[in-house]
């Protein structure tokens, strides 16, 4: 497998997408997760995506349906027990498309077509929601209808390297250890949770930090 997209739980509407347009990216098209309670943005890069996630309709989000993602406890709480963010896991590309690599339940959301499923990894909330389309593709190899602007006044074309940080010291889920064998994907322990994400191999030695509104690092 291979990484699809990141995101980052933020505030309604997202208005800290308006930091990664002045830094620089070009952002891409918006979503709404109908049934899910969630909306977006986007920002795309040849090989992977970043999603700002925010909360637009808490009872969808406290449905049956999708309650047991606990992604309304990602969107509202905060706190070293409850990490912000979400990896998204895809087949490897050129590879024989297969399932999850690690234990998961199908999730099938209503903004997604009966014959796709979302896999999700049963894990904690102290890591980040592990899951897995095995449908995905890379973004520069979108059909036309559903290409996005991949390129960037700050010039990033590739997501070389990733590396969540959480406070969390217990033991590992079974998806999180698969997820540190992806290349390029690393996690640590801190004091806090913080994404950082490196573009092009970080050949400038590079970097912007975003917080105290993201909890995000860019190095290049």
């Amino acid at each position: 497998m291979e990484l699809d997209h990141i995101f980052i739980c933020v505030t309604k509407d997202a208005p800290e997408g308006d930091l990664l347009t002045a830094f620089g990216l070009t952002e891409g098209s918006a979503n709404t997760h109908p049934g899910q309670g969630t909306a977006n943005r986007r920002f795309f890069f040849h090989n992977v995506f970043i999603e700002l996630l925010y909360l637009n309709d808490p009872k969808e989000a406290d449905s049956a349906l999708t309650r047991p993602t606990m992604l309304l406890e990602r969107l509202t709480q905060h706190g070293a027990a409850i990490l912000p963010f979400g990896v998204c896991f895809r087949p490897e590309t050129g590879k024989e498309r297969g399932p999850a690599p690690f234990k998961s339940w199908d999730y099938r959301p209503k903004y997604l077509p009966a014959t796709l499923r979302v896999e999700v990894a049963e894990s904690p909330l102290s890591e980040p929601m592990w899951f897995y389309l095995g449908f995905a593709g890379r973004p520069d190899q979108a059909a036309p209808e559903r290409a996005q602007p991949l390129m960037h006044a700050i010039g990033f074309r590739d997501v070389t390297r990733v590396c969540v940080t959480s406070p969390n010291r217990e033991t590992p889920s079974e998806a999180a250890i698969q997820a540190t064998t992806v290349s390029g994907f690393e996690m640590a322990a801190g004091d806090e949770s913080l994404l950082e994400i490196g573009f092009d191999h970080e050949k400038e030695g590079k970097h912007h930090d975003f917080r105290p509104h993201l909890p995000l690092v860019f190095r290049w």
